[in-house]
């Protein structure tokens, strides 16, 4: 057998080999992006059991209030007002939860029409033209809001009211701040969606 028509025969199917081996290995930047979006939505699991706890603290203040008022002809300032405090808090910790699950509330007329891939550039194009500004508009106005709230130690107009209520008003930025947090995440998974990387996840909430 002719020695260098092997030679070359070997090292052409080498390279074949190689081109095929290499093609598939995505690039770092991407991966490196998947894992930030992983601990993005591990971090917002614990935030919503966390908020389950503050849930379920307003029902029971709720109870108690109401077993006072009814059972007793009593009534107390300051678990009223915790009702509504517990109750916003809750909220906004819980929007960057619910938009992990994709429950906010939508209008749709032709989104689900579309092909996942298609959806999923909407969501990308659209994070970046309207929801990013909007929360971060929401987290500008809010600072000094929540500024002069702090400088005047804010509390209750009302005796035996919730004291400190500066605290409270922080969690606007807070909860604004985990949504942005989300949005980042989701932005991310719309990305490797619309290139074609990956499906969409369907994610599942768990009950207890």
């Amino acid at each position: 057998m002719n020695s260098g028509a092997d030679l070359r025969l070997t090292l052409r199917t080498g390279a074949c080999y190689q081109s095929a081996v290499a093609l598939p290995i995505p690039r770092e930047e991407p991966f490196l992006l998947r894992e930030l979006a992983r601990r993005i939505d591990a971090f917002q699991e614990r935030v919503g059991r966390v908020t389950s706890f503050i849930t379920l603290g307003m029902v029971l203040v709720v109870f108690f209030d109401v077993c006072l008022r009814y059972g007793f002809s009593r009534s107390s300032v300051f678990m009223q007002e915790m009702e509504w405090h517990l109750f916003a808090v809750s909220y906004l910790l819980a929007a960057g939860y619910t938009m992990l699950y994709d429950e906010h509330v939508r209008v749709d007329i032709v989104y689900s029409r579309w092909s996942p891939r298609k959806r999923a550039l909407a969501n990308f194009v659209f994070a970046f033209l309207f929801f990013f500004p909007s929360v971060l508009l929401v987290m500008y106005t809010a600072t000094p809001f929540i500024r002069n709230s702090f400088l005047v130690n804010e509390g209750s107009p009302d005796p035996g009211g919730v004291p400190a209520r500066y605290v409270l008003k922080s969690f606007i930025i807070i909860g604004f701040a985990l949504l942005f947090l989300q949005g980042v995440s989701e932005t991310i998974k719309n990305f490797y969606v619309a290139m074609g990387w990956e499906e969409p996840e369907i994610r599942v909430k768990e009950i207890h």
